[in-house]
């Protein structure tokens, strides 16, 4: 089968072409996994923190994309749920353990044994892969294999980002960047608390451009501040400004929720700017998001399916892939990238 394979951690800066085109093995199933004919395979910004080192250390050589969508073509002895000929889709939760006290409580997230898909084990951006079982997911039919892909882990790692951020119906609520994630994001919020208003802080006009067309009733700059205080505000930027500036314009008792695996070192001195009075006083609160649960994923490709949320994609064929990434790490974005593998 095709693969592009990621061999060595390195700077998308000085190497444009991280990962190589390969011909490998199709992997076999273990009793408790399913072997998927991959369609199409989601870009996200992880794979730039995995590639440049960012992220736990990746198990190299290891195929990135943890956004995959396919046909089950073959079962393991112990499968039960899933059948040969099901479309389905793999996100960044590729197993836990499911007896600590994390999983039991239903944060699988927070396991020790997590492992990523494409970072612990191979992922999609390959013609086939594995998965077990439990961590596999039934598309629902009304979306495509292409839009399809992003709500996996853009559309599921906001999906927990809104319930972290306890926001009710009525508050405001800022987006920090403006992504894959944040886009979702937008249109999910919309449905659920129809009387939130939603502010967005992005650096590029056409991204501005992009929230008002999706709804957003304010659209800045990242250093421009909200002409209300925000109740919520969630970060989906892989930079520490951002979070300064979000901060000040959060209201009395506001959280901030950080959506990324991992912050750039390029600014970490703007931190120098954060000051207690005038960013943290008053109850203010920060939290992060750490990976996602199955439950995530499944919950919110549902809440997708109801009410019709389907991402804005760009496609790319499998051999661009170090182009898509290349063009996420430049911030050519509007929408979710996806590489067309079958």
């Amino acid at each position: 089968m095709k693969a592009m394979i990621l061999n060595k951690i390195s700077s998308l800066k000085t190497n444009k072409y991280p990962l190589e085109l390969v011909d490998m093995p199709i992997p076999d199933v273990k009793n408790n996994e399913v072997l998927i004919k991959v369609s199409v395979c989601g870009v996200c910004h992880t794979e730039l923190d995995e590639i440049e080192g960012r992220t736990s250390p990746p198990k190299l050589p290891v195929v990135l994309g943890h956004q995959a969508v396919g046909t089950v073509v073959k079962l393991g002895s112990e499968i039960v749920k899933l059948q040969i000929g099901d479309r389905v889709g793999v996100a960044w939760i590729f197993s836990a353990c499911g007896k600590c006290k994390f999983c039991i409580e239903g944060n699988e997230n927070l396991c020790n044994e997590f492992r990523a898909t494409g970072r612990d084990v191979n992922g999609g951006y390959a013609e086939y892969m594995v998965a077990p079982e439990n961590y596999v997911h039934r598309i629902p039919g009304v979306f495509t294999d292409t839009e399809a892909a992003p709500l996996l882990c853009a559309g599921a790692i906001g999906y927990r980002s809104v319930k972290l951020a306890q926001l009710k119906d009525g508050q405001k609520l800022g987006l920090t960047g403006f992504g894959a994630s944040a886009h979702l994001v937008l249109k999910m919020v919309k449905h659920k608390y129809p009387n939130s208003s939603v502010y967005v802080f992005a650096r590029k006009e056409e991204e501005r451009k992009f929230a008002k067309e999706l709804g957003a009733i304010w659209a800045g700059n990242t250093s421009d501040p909200s002409p209300e205080k925000l109740d919520s505000i969630i970060d989906t930027t892989p930079a520490w400004k951002p979070i300064v500036e979000a901060m000040s314009n959060l209201e009395k008792g506001g959280r901030l929720v950080i959506n990324a695996i991992r912050k750039e070192e390029a600014d970490k001195d703007y931190l120098q700017n954060l000051s207690y009075p005038d960013h943290l006083w008053l109850e203010k609160e920060i939290k992060s998001v750490a990976n996602v649960t199955g439950k995530d994923v499944s919950d919110f490709l549902e809440l997708a399916a109801k009410i019709s949320i389907k991402p804005k994609t760009l496609l790319y064929p499998l051999e661009e892939a170090n182009k898509a990434l290349l063009e996420l790490m430049e911030k050519h974005i509007k929408g979710a990238k996806v590489l067309k593998i079958n």
